[in-house]
């Protein structure tokens, strides 16, 4: 691979991807750009309070966005059969780590949950990096499920839960819900049969309900978000804060930089509820706008997972939909009251590294997808000998 591939500015190659490769790669980029612009107005006034810095927080996104760009661009050049045959590693190998974190004094704890890992004083979580992994790995099981033994499809189930039940005992039901359900897709989409489908989706749901009627904390979010206004206070506070700022937006929004309730009153607005802030500056038609962009994202990985002809690379683009898309949905749903209050961040806009890089390894394996499926290798004609010694070429 050049090197200068590594940095996308100077990347001469992407002149010959096809259109619905470049569309993608520069969607990305806006995407990424607006969610730099967005938290640096919800972060900024909370930076300036904690760290005298209005710039911290987005100053440490911006060496993630760099770190995960060398790895966005590694992953759009590397082919997918190469990706796809390391992946099994990388899964193991952060299953190993989500596993560590449950072990009392290693994992790093914050907010009542053990999701970290501290290398050197940089905080890891395993449940975020594993997304793009779990991407290829489930697509690479799914779409060959047929021709495997059943000892490697229980090996592979086997593993797939552990992954969901280390997530779970974090505790970490939101992005459990959301791996499970996006494993369930993928092997929907792969063909599986309705009955394998049908029990994984009871038994997903029984545990679900077993975690929030164990978990007081959880069923109080669940009770708050029916009846926010019960509990204005405790429960019901941050999702009350986060429907203000919605709706105090209007239509056209308060203006760039102008939220007030990210000045304190809207708690975590720099991650989990950012969406709140975006609209309460941008207004409606931002929130639009915001939605329009996924709505076409969506519908780019629609058309790239039908015209490619492999079925593995099918499922990677569905997978990568699911994850950049659909955890948007569920993370705009829970800002506007629709969904109970969950830890998901909005992919490419909340602040955390390992969510960043995690998103943009998501993204390029989308765009790597849309490259194959429209680039052909050219196969050159093979030359002989003719015996009066002139060159003929061979049919192929």
């Amino acid at each position: 691979m050049n090197l200068r591939q590594l940095i996308p500015i100077f990347d001469n190659s992407v002149s010959r991807w096809g259109i619905d490769a470049q569309l993608l790669r520069w969607l990305t980029f806006l995407w990424l750009f607006a969610g730099l612009v967005i938290l640096f107005s919800a972060s900024y006034a909370v930076g300036d309070s904690d760290y005298s810095n209005g710039l911290y927080y987005i100053k440490r996104q911006v060496i993630s966005v760099l770190l995960g760009l060398v790895a966005f661009n590694i992953v759009v050049n590397s082919p997918l059969r190469f990706i796809l045959g390391i992946s099994h590693w990388f899964v193991l190998a952060l299953l190993g780590l989500i596993l560590i974190t449950l072990i009392p004094g290693i994992g790093t704890n914050a907010n009542g949950a053990t999701r970290w890992l501290s290398f050197g004083g940089i905080p890891i979580q395993p449940s975020e990096l594993i997304k793009p992994f779990l991407v290829l790995q489930s697509a690479r099981v799914f779409g060959l499920w047929n021709r495997l033994t059943w000892g490697a499809r229980l090996t592979w189930l086997l593993i797939f839960a552990l992954v969901l039940a280390g997530i779970l005992l974090q505790p970490n039901l939101s992005t459990t819900a959301l791996c499970g359900v996006a494993l369930w897709l993928v092997a929907l989409a792969a063909g599986l049969p309705y009955l394998y489908l049908g029990g994984t989706a009871f038994g997903g749901l029984l545990l679900a309900f077993t975690s929030i009627s164990l978990r007081d904390y959880q069923r109080r979010r669940v009770m708050s978000f029916l009846n926010p206004w019960a509990d204005p206070m405790q429960d019901g506070y941050q999702l009350i804060q986060s429907l203000l700022a919605v709706g105090s937006g209007g239509i056209w929004g308060s203006g760039f930089g102008l939220s007030q309730q990210k000045l304190f009153y809207l708690p975590i607005q720099y991650t989990d509820f950012i969406f709140a802030v975006f609209a309460e500056e941008f207004g409606f038609v931002g929130g639009l706008l915001l939605l329009l962009l996924l709505m076409v994202y969506a519908t780019l990985a629609l058309i790239v997972a039908l015209k490619t002809q492999n079925p593995v690379h099918r499922l990677v683009a569905i997978g990568a939909m699911i994850f950049m898309v659909g955890q948007s949905l569920l993370n705009i749903g829970v800002a506007t009251g629709v969904l109970p209050t969950t830890g998901l961040p909005l992919p490419l806009v909340s602040y955390g590294g390992n969510s960043m890089i995690a998103s943009l390894l998501v993204a390029a394996l989308l765009i790597r997808v849309a490259r194959e499926s429209t680039e052909a290798e050219i196969v050159p004609i093979k030359k002989r000998q003719s015996r009066n010694g002139r060159s003929g070429s061979v049919m192929q």
